[in-house]
């Protein structure tokens, strides 16, 4: 089953000395990774201006099937039995239940605690007043293997009881510099070296095996999202932001690497996100500081910056990750990428035909929240065409206003639910165990 879900009333279609050290630490991992656990039991019970990247993609519609005596929903004639299902999951949700399922926040954000490494009726009870789609972990809430296992454990238990969905439970992990497991001394697991020095190899084989076992040892912990692999290009001279997570510095050498990762992902049932969209990798700055920029016109992205995405989207990635650069001369405007219709719905959804989900970085990054309220920042993304909404500032402030604006006007019903069911689809085409299939 293809891995990517499709918009709502849409058909879908079956899927599609260092170097040497780095070697060693391979070996270390695919010997950790063949020797790995199974998870452990819980512990406890669109923008008003025209389209400057126009390129028509035709999207054939279909009718919702209809109910059987037995009150089942079939599939109309060549609809995706997965879509019925997500229609009719999303079809028993409350407008409150839709809005929470957009976000992704960490584990802080909806508990108030200080540093969270335990999940406990507390995190059920959290969970109830904010039912999110998603949770994001960082080194430190990852203490060990164990009470790593539990704490996901318990917490996918509570968020399958609250919502009747699986959680998307999340990490950053690359390799390198970007690594909350590998390398961290509770856990035995080989930090696999940064991807500059993967990419330098030029072999794909063991870029893919790389991520295949990257997704093994995060699935057996109870992760099910990896926020990797980085698509961007470093090929700017005076900028090292990306320089040692960045496979390479043209789209020649990164977008085989891409693709080779997000297939070794998918093939160890881990979903994954290829970022940072449209490609941060040239920009001066940090987009976690303040705002970044591009003088790139679509076209030149269009020649080097985006053919990486389009190499991951060869492969069915489940997710893609919109950063916060500013493209003025594609665009016409400053606005953070994350924010922008012109690069969301015209450019990815549009003109490179994107249709799983697209997620924001962090809203809490200087780029976007310098800029805009968390509220604001939330409905703007939202209104650019992304589904998922990654950290805001303040998850109070901006769920709320997600609400607000529904009841304004601002977004429709209509708009959350085309969200909800790629986000949807994607939990159920993984519980089913379909990735890349």
């Amino acid at each position: 089953m293809n891995a990517s879900p499709h918009s709502r009333h849409r058909s879908h279609s079956a899927r599609p000395q260092r170097l040497v050290a780095l070697a060693g630490a391979i070996a270390c991992l695919l010997a950790i990774a063949l020797c790995a656990g199974c998870s452990a039991a819980p512990s406890e019970s669109t923008g008003s201006h025209g389209n400057p990247f126009a390129n028509t993609i035709n999207d054939a519609s279909s009718e919702h099937g209809s109910a059987d005596g037995n009150g089942q929903t079939e599939s109309a004639p060549g609809e995706d039995p997965l879509t019925v299902r997500a229609n009719e999951i999303i079809d028993g949700m409350t407008l409150e239940q839709k809005a929470a399922q957009l976000f992704v926040v960490t584990p802080e954000a909806i508990t108030g605690v200080d540093t969270a490494t335990l999940a406990t009726e507390a995190t059920r009870a959290a969970l109830e007043a904010y039912p999110v789609g998603g949770i994001v972990y960082f080194q430190k809430n990852l203490v060990n293997e164990q009470q790593t296992r539990d704490m996901l454990a318990n917490t996918q238990t509570y968020a399958r009881e609250v919502t009747g969905l699986p959680a998307f439970l999340c990490v950053d992990e690359e390799g390198g510099t970007v690594s909350r497991i590998g390398g961290n001394p509770g856990f035995a697991v080989t930090n696999v070296g940064d991807m500059c020095d993967v990419g330098a190899l030029g072999d794909t084989d063991y870029a893919r095996n790389i991520a295949a076992n990257i997704g093994s040892y995060l699935r057996d912990l109870g992760f099910n999202v990896d926020f990797a692999p980085d698509a961007d290009i470093a090929n700017n001279p005076a900028s090292d932001t990306m320089a040692l997570r960045s496979f390479g510095s043209s789209a020649a050498a990164v977008s085989p690497m891409v693709k080779a990762q997000v297939e070794g992902f998918l093939s160890s049932d881990m979903l994954c996100a290829a970022k940072h969209f449209p490609g941060i990798g040239g920009a001066e700055g940090d987009s976690h500081d303040t705002s970044i920029y591009s003088s790139k016109t679509v076209d030149e992205m269009a020649q080097e910056e985006l053919l990486p995405f389009q190499a991951a989207m060869e492969a069915d990635v489940p997710f893609i990750m919109v950063g916060h650069l500013s493209t003025p001369q594609a665009t016409g405007n400053d606005l953070p990428a994350s924010v922008s219709s012109a690069i969301v719905t015209d450019l990815l959804r549009g003109r490179l035909g994107y249709d799983g989900i697209v997620i924001t970085d962090s809203l809490a990054m200087g780029a976007v929240n310098e800029r805009y309220a968390p509220s604001e920042a939330a409905v703007a993304a939202l209104e650019a065409g992304v589904d998922m909404v990654l950290m805001p500032a303040d998850l109070a402030s901006a769920y709320q206003g997600v609400l607000d604006a529904v009841a304004s006007g601002r977004l429709s019903e209509e708009r959350i639910d085309d969200s909800l069911e790629r986000i949807v689809r994607t939990k159920l085409a993984w519980e089913d165990g379909s990735l890349g299939a």
